[in-house]
């Protein structure tokens, strides 16, 4: 691969954005799954699973471009700084409103017999969405309607936290490639 020697915390930086890819990717996939079940029913996506793909669709394409203006040794370092850390605020924004709800809920005990009567609940309302058609799918109902839907959405929840750490990670990889540019070269002394 062409582009700069910036040494283990050049590569560290390319390692970690394609890790980022990978996780967002995976959840761009199963939150696009979720909204063509919900369209699929005649129900709109409830606004937590279209703002989760939101947020991750413009992610991957942001470290697809830093990754490439990186490899070209053109990247500002100082401004990538700075985008990470507001996306990482907005993933912290995904991972606290995807997870408020996903905390309380055990998915092992959803379809089992030992469910209690507020599942049975939870059941009922869920069915009652998706009687009416063109209504919103409540994000809260959804993600009980199944053990697949609720450990998918704790996936989804997991690596929104994953990559939280990671673009914190990649903006103190920025901010050191940035200080590392910045620094003066040594003047070589002539005898």
């Amino acid at each position: 691969m062409a582009g700069s020697d910036n040494g283990a915390l050049g590569t560290t930086f390319k390692v970690v954005r394609i890790l980022q890819v990978v996780s967002l990717v995976a959840i761009i996939g199963m939150a696009a799954y979720f909204i063509s079940q919900m369209v699929s029913n005649n129900n709109a996506p409830s606004d937590v699973i279209v703002g989760t793909l939101s947020v991750t669709c413009i992610a991957v394409l942001y470290c697809a471009i830093t990754y490439i203006l990186y490899i070209d040794n053109i990247l500002p370092f100082l401004i990538t700084t700075g985008m990470d850390s507001m996306l990482l605020i907005a993933l912290v924004v995904v991972a606290v409103v995807v997870g408020k709800p996903l905390s309380y809920l055990n998915c092992r005990v959803i379809g089992s017999s030992s469910v209690s009567q507020s599942t049975y609940q939870l059941g009922l309302e869920l069915k009652k969405s998706f009687s009416k058609e063109g209504s919103q799918v409540r994000y809260s109902n959804w993600i009980g309607a199944s053990k697949v839907t609720c450990y998918e959405m704790k996936a989804i929840w997991g690596l929104s936290i994953a990559l939280c750490v990671l673009f914190a990670f990649s903006a103190i990889c920025s901010v050191c490639l940035w200080r590392r540019s910045k620094a003066v070269a040594p003047k070589s002394v002539e005898a």
